[in-house]
């Protein structure tokens, strides 16, 4: 049985529309089927300060990977493709300029709650870099804790930094 997830996909060093097709591509061939991809948009940073801009984008696939099997899976893409982490995930994570970034946002409706990962991922409704694209693909999804839908998410969304359309994919 599959699952429809949805995953973020950032990049702010070398050419980031480059290594979010890469990643694009990496995600299709050993997790699942993309259904969609959004547009690349470009923010600042998030959490840190960087001289360089982001390039976000979000998408839908199908996957018969259970959530574990498709945090380990995107994490080795990451690191394939040179992602370098100063600090594990969690409590105390330091953010920095990346190579490639990959969040595991929902998993159909599930909630998931383990050491590694939660889902949906606690942050989404905080960060309009991830909002917007995932409005572009998914207004009308209702978050599974919320209970609100994706574009109402944005709405509300108080994080104040500017995202911009920068290509389509």
């Amino acid at each position: 049985m599959t699952k429809l997830v949805y995953l973020s996909l950032g990049s702010n060093l070398g050419n980031r529309v480059y290594q979010i097709e890469g990643a694009v591509q990496l995600i299709a061939e050993q997790v699942g089927t993309p259904v969609s991809v959004s547009g690349v948009y470009e923010s600042e940073s998030w959490g840190f300060s960087s001289d360089h801009r982001f390039c976000n984008c979000c998408i839908s696939l199908q996957t018969a990977l259970e959530p574990l099997s498709v945090l380990d899976t995107i994490l080795n893409i990451e690191k394939g493709m040179g992602r370098e982490r100063s600090s594990p995930k969690g409590a105390g994570a330091k953010y920095a300029d990346r190579i490639i970034d990959i969040d595991l946002l929902l998993f159909g409706d599930i909630r998931y709650d383990h050491p590694r990962l939660v889902l949906p991922h606690p942050e989404m409704g905080n960060r309009r870099f991830i909002l917007v694209p995932l409005t572009e693909i998914a207004p009308q999804l209702m978050h599974p804790v919320s209970g609100i839908s994706i574009s109402r998410m944005l709405e509300l969304c108080a994080d104040p930094g500017e995202v911009r359309p920068y290509r389509q994919m």
